[in-house]
């Protein structure tokens, strides 16, 4: 699970480090309400960009940054609502976004929330050991950003075929950068070169977001609750939580639903994946375009016995909404369909996976006939940003976006989306989803068979252990903080 037990020699150095440095680590609590971090903090965050090296900006570590790119302060949950204009559906769909994070992705938290716990309590020594982050992108991203605050050396891990920015933007932050074989499935890939560092390398600790629990709590602690109190604050517990969407993905961000059911025990937790690439739905594989949600394997960190349903997504239907949303001739039909033009100005907000999300929310509502008192949330992990040379790349492929190929995105993928490639799970197809494990992680990654167990079967147990940990490890932030005396 989360390893909490003390290596005081490496803590000590970590502790000398942030003295050195002048890093203050922020804990679960301050993310998820920055109102409590010290105004010392929030004061000189005012001369300090939204993207900047700065240790100071682990702070904006948060749901809840004022969207600007420079001086910004904190204010209420980011988020975006897609009328019925856009969904031709009834079901409010309400999307957290992910682009004012530091990186511009939400993935910096989840990093964090690995990073953290390991540099103070020890078990990663940041004077000498460096961080290793497998990735299909953004988290990778996060984690050399988060190292580099933290005052610690990244390795990051990426398939060859992820966007050009984010290798640009790597090269000038990690010390080193690995493009393994393959696009956005070919995860074994990634995990063959961790294995080939672990083997070969005394000085690297990997951070694999697919099986590191601090992914999880992340996003059950911090997403769960900004999603939370959207709903209690913007809508002022008005209405009926029907379902939380989210791509697999490695396993951490559909973990707020997790937080989300026990608050409303009626709703439904939704994995949505590429239709390229039906891991879930068909216990299949295949190559897919939806970038950020590596599959091809059931993550170790996934509680899929609380899932109820799988949405598969054809690719292709993501890159036609990525240019509705961003083509000039894109925009100007939307607007003149009723769109509303603020609206329309924040679609650049989703990126490839959020247009997923948001395609997965749509056939949800249709499939369950909600109505307009219904909510279903789901989550923008980053922008389009950062995949700008891939609207190029269609540009050159495909030639100018026309008026005509946003007629047909808009009444074929958003208007005409139905319900097919969509399974309810009952208890066996959770189960049979379940034992996929077996195959990536006790076979290849050798993960105990007794822990593979226990997640089902010790439910809910297991799951509710770790989601106690945030309490315990804000202690322990508190406590090295209070030893390095920077506050």
């Amino acid at each position: 699970m989360i390893n909490l037990k003390m290596n005081e020699a490496a803590r000590k150095n970590n502790i000398n480090r942030c003295r050195d440095k002048n890093i203050i680590y922020p804990t679960f609590e301050q993310m998820k309400n920055p109102n409590k971090i010290p105004k010392s903090v929030e004061r000189r965050l005012k001369d300090i960009g939204l993207w900047d090296l700065n240790p100071l900006n682990l702070f904006r570590i948060t749901w809840k940054n004022e969207p600007k790119g420079f001086g910004g302060g904190f204010n209420g949950v980011n988020y975006l609502e897609f009328p019925s204009e856009l969904t031709g559906v009834e079901a409010r769909i309400i999307a957290l976004v992910g682009k004012w994070f530091p990186t511009g992705a939400h993935k910096v938290g989840a990093t964090y929330g690995c990073l953290a716990p390991a540099l103070v309590t020890g078990n990663f020594d940041s004077t000498w050991q460096k961080a290793v982050w497998p990735s299909t992108g953004n988290y990778c991203r996060g984690g050399a950003f988060n190292s580099a605050l933290l005052g610690c050396e990244s390795i990051a891990i990426l398939p060859e075929e992820m966007s050009k920015e984010r290798f640009e933007w790597l090269r000038g932050l990690a010390g080193e950068v690995i493009a393994t074989p393959g696009c956005e499935s070919n995860v074994k890939e990634i995990f063959d070169k961790c294995w080939e560092l672990k083997r070969e390398r005394k000085d690297v600790k990997i951070f694999n977001q697919f099986e590191e629990f601090g992914n999880y709590l992340w996003h059950y602690e911090v997403t769960g609750n900004a999603l939370l109190e959207v709903f209690e604050k913007s809508f002022n517990k008005k209405g009926n939580v029907a379902g939380y969407i989210s791509a697999t993905g490695s396993g951490g961000t559909i973990a707020a639903g997790d937080f989300l059911k026990q608050k409303f025990p009626q709703m439904k937790i939704v994995a949505s994946e590429a239709l390229q690439c039906p891991t879930l739905l068909l216990n299949g594989y295949g190559g897919h375009r939806i970038e950020g949600i590596g599959d091809k394997h059931v993550p170790w960190i996934h509680n899929v016995r609380n899932t109820d349903m799988v949405i598969a997504i054809d690719d292709q239907d993501c890159i036609e909404l990525i240019r509705l949303f961003n083509e000039d001739a894109g925009k100007d039909y939307l607007t003149s369909s009723g769109v509303d033009s603020e609206i329309v100005s924040k679609l650049n907000f989703i990126g490839i996976s959020g247009a997923s999300n948001l395609l997965s929310a749509i056939k949800f509502a249709k499939y369950y006939e909600l109505k307009e008192d219904d909510i279903v949330f789901t989550i923008l992990t980053d922008s389009m940003d950062l995949y700008g040379s891939r609207l190029q790349e269609l540009n050159d492929k495909n030639g100018k976006y026309q008026r005509d190929d946003a007629i047909k995105a808009f009444n074929k993928n958003l208007l005409g989306a139905n319900i097919s490639s969509m399974l309810e799970l009952n208890y066996y197809d959770r189960k049979r989803i379940h034992n996929l494990k077996y195959f990536t992680w006790i076979e290849q990654q050798q993960k105990s068979l007794d822990e593979l167990n226990a997640q089902w079967y010790d439910y809910p147990n297991y799951w509710q252990q770790i989601q106690s940990k945030a309490a315990e490890i804000d202690k322990l932030i508190n406590e090295f903080n209070t030893e390095a005396g920077l506050l």
